[in-house]
């Protein structure tokens, strides 16, 4: 895997939280604690991204003709399935 060389421009205080990170242990230095916070994006952006394409599934779907109640009770049976109810 290659690596690219960044230069970045933090405040005062970004710079001491992050120091602050190092020097509780979470990191070794700054370069961890950038690359960590890009993958935790990254993460967040797939379930967005996930999210999104469900929402739209449901609303290209249509109107169900399942009554609030008929559709309760089919999360309850599942649910009984699964062993989670």
């Amino acid at each position: 895997m290659g690596t690219t060389r960044k230069t970045i421009t933090l405040t005062d205080k970004q710079d001491q939280w992050i120091k602050a990170q190092i020097a509780a242990g979470e990191y070794t230095n700054d370069s961890e604690y950038i690359r960590d916070l890009v993958r935790r994006d990254q993460g967040e952006n797939t379930k967005f991204l996930a999210l999104k394409q469900a929402i739209h599934e449901g609303l290209s779907s249509g109107v169900s003709d399942k009554s609030v109640t008929g559709i309760m009770q089919e999360v309850e049976a599942r649910l009984s399935i699964d062993g989670r109810l």
